[in-house]
């Protein structure tokens, strides 16, 4: 969040605010909502009003029941909202898996790609390289493709993590992708398991997270299964654990929040900012009352 500088609450610095817009017919959370350019270009300053840092546009859902949506279908989505988006200097991020899309999306001048597959395909790393926005590297059980329903054992996620992003980053580096410009994303919800644990396992890792690769962490917690399911509540009733789940986050140092509810998330932000600039001169009024404390006195009590 820009202006907002590290705290006893948040010692990292408060976390960028991504806004999610889907262009698409069948998103988990919003489909079709948005899949004209007008409605999504009228979300997008919704959202960047609300208080988001990066405009985030998903041209395919990725959910277990998500539909395949061809490249040219892809493209004609994202081409007119980018476009506009851009021209007025909006900070743009593509979510796709698709090479052919990331390498439309790069030639439109966007500042990020966010790949749920975390860039499996060597073949796209010199263009990669040669490019300028940064890379959202993601870890998924699925590795390929998108989520899946499946269950998945907390006890052996953070090893499954550790491993791919050592060979992943590894990789990219290697082909001349600066770590300048990696930001590495755990994954929640269906891309960690169809039960709740192992995305709480990895909410609870954050700062081991960060500790381990030296890289921002960006989290995307937002009406996730795992918290629906933990509260059974449905999507439209999920606001509640969001913030939640994105409030844990920035506590615990995640340096990206990718939100469907921009407004909430940076309001919240707002008042712990507000309360966490209070900490200092708490801290000294206390220390000041303990090395001088006020004499006791007892009224008499009346007869």
């Amino acid at each position: 969040m820009t202006g907002y500088l590290a705290s006893p609450l948040v010692p990292a610095g408060w976390p960028s605010i991504v806004g999610i817009v889907n262009i698409t017919e069948d998103s988990f959370s919003d489909g079709s909502r948005y899949l004209a350019a007008e409605d999504a270009l009228a979300h997008a300053r919704q959202l960047r009003s609300a208080g988001a840092d990066i405009i985030e546009l998903g041209p395919a859902a990725s959910h277990p029941d998500a539909a395949r949506v061809t490249d040219d279908s892809q493209r004609r989505r994202l081409a007119p909202v980018i476009e506009q988006l851009t021209a007025q200097n909006v900070p743009v991020s593509v979510d796709s898996f698709a090479p052919a899309i990331q390498r439309f999306a790069i030639t439109q001048g966007v500042a990020y790609l966010n790949d749920i597959q975390g860039f499996p395909d060597p073949g796209l790393y010199e263009e990669l390289a040669a490019a300028s926005c940064r890379l959202v590297v993601m870890h998924s059980v699925q590795r390929k493709g998108p989520a899946t329903k499946v269950a998945t054992d907390p006890a052996v996620i953070w090893a499954g993590i550790d491993r791919f992003f050592a060979g992943r980053l590894a990789a990219l580096q290697s082909a001349g992708i600066g770590q300048d410009r990696l930001i590495i994303d755990p994954g929640l919800g269906y891309f960690l398991g169809s039960n709740p644990e192992p995305s709480l396992v990895t909410l609870a890792g954050i700062r081991r997270l960060k500790a381990r690769f030296g890289l921002p962490v960006l989290l995307s917690p937002s009406r996730k299964s795992f918290l629906r399911t933990l509260t059974g509540r449905g999507i439209a009733g999920a606001g509640p654990a969001s913030l939640a789940a994105e409030l844990y986050a920035a506590c615990q140092g995640a340096d990206y929040i990718r939100t469907h509810d921009v407004a909430a998330l940076h309001d919240a932000l707002t008042i712990l900012a507000a309360i966490a600039g209070q900490a200092a001169p708490c801290r000294a009024i206390e220390s000041h009352l303990h090395a001088n404390p006020a004499p006791v006195r007892y009224a008499p009590r009346s007869q």
